[in-house]
């Protein structure tokens, strides 16, 4: 599974010209804790100078180890053109850990079940 799999396609955006109490309130209005700026600039002070970014073909692994590298919690994700596809937050990576684990836990429920039954 790749990030492009996973990644959420709808990125709260900002422009260069957004005002900062505009971004702030489209924060809000969408829920979110960033916003992808699509232009140079939103403003020097609030918006981070050395983007990482992910490519929709880089792994789990890859984005998990970025980001725990970099200390950051979101990262915005390229499509082969280089154009925005997405971001990836680490909530989007909780879910996906936290499906496969109650996965894991079915199977093992399904298991002892099937061995109880097997006993009698």
């Amino acid at each position: 599974m790749d990030v492009g799999e996973i990644c959420n396609r709808d990125v709260a955006v900002a422009y260069r010209d957004t005002p900062l109490a505009e971004a702030a309130q489209i924060m809000r209005e969408r829920h979110v804790g960033s916003l992808v700026v699509v232009v140079d600039r939103l403003s020097g002070e609030v918006m981070s100078r050395d983007l990482v970014t992910l490519r929709e073909h880089d792994s789990i692994g890859y984005a998990l180890r970025l980001m725990r590298s970099r200390g950051v919690r979101r990262l915005p994700v390229l499509s082969h053109s280089g154009a925005l596809a997405g971001i990836l937050t680490m909530d989007d990576l909780l879910a996906l850990i936290a499906e496969e684990l109650g996965d894991f836990a079915g199977t093992i429920d399904r298991e002892r079940l099937r061995e109880i039954r097997a006993r009698r």
